[in-house]
This record gives C-alpha cells, structure tokens and sequence, in this order.
C-alpha cells in the first residue's frame, strides 16, 4: 500500500463515509449500505476501491466478507501525514529562526 493510493481512495465521501462506519468494527456489506445514500451495487465497489488501496482486509464469513480497516495501511498513512507535519513544524521553527537574527537587540 502506498499513501497516494490512500488518499486517492479517501478523497471520495462515500469512501470516508465507510471508512468511519467501520470504525466501530468489521461489518459485511449489507450493514454498511444501511447507513449510507448510495446502493448496496455501490458500497460494493466502493468497498473494492478501498480494499485495492491497502485500507481494508477482507475475511470471508461464512457466504458474506466482513470488511475491517487495515491497521498497516492506517500506520503508514498515519506515517506519511506525520511527516508532513514534521516538515512544516521544522521550516516554521527555521523561520523563526531566520527572524529572531534579524530583529536587532534593543
């Protein structure tokens, strides 16, 4: 899995609209489609969306898949998003920086 096809995938409402559901825990498609606007058709390929992007595993049970959020994938979004936020943390701190040497002792 890789972050691009994460956030490609999540950047649909629909998607994150599941993902949120299946927060709570795995749940079949059925369920799912229950809380949403869309069609059971729809949540299907939605959920086939996700699961191609790494975010979801899938576990056969019985004649139905319970879909669950993949912990690895969220860990390296998560990853991916912590560093952003290092990035922009160090050039503000740079900045600061850069100001506090120009501002003259008074």
């Amino acid at each position: 899995m890789t972050y691009d096809n994460a956030i490609a995938a999540l950047a649909d409402p629909t998607r994150r609209a599941i993902v949120e559901q299946l927060r709570s825990g795995p749940m079949p498609v059925g369920q799912l489609a229950k809380g949403l606007t869309v069609s059971r058709p729809a949540v299907s390929q939605h959920l086939k969306v996700l699961s191609d992007a790494g975010l979801l595993q899938v576990t056969p049970d019985g004649t139905r898949r319970l879909y669950a959020i993949s912990p690895d994938a969220i860990a390296a979004l998560r990853a991916y998003l912590d560093s952003l936020w290092s990035d922009a943390l160090a050039g503000y701190a740079a900045q600061a920086a850069k100001q506090a040497k120009e501002v003259p002792d008074g």
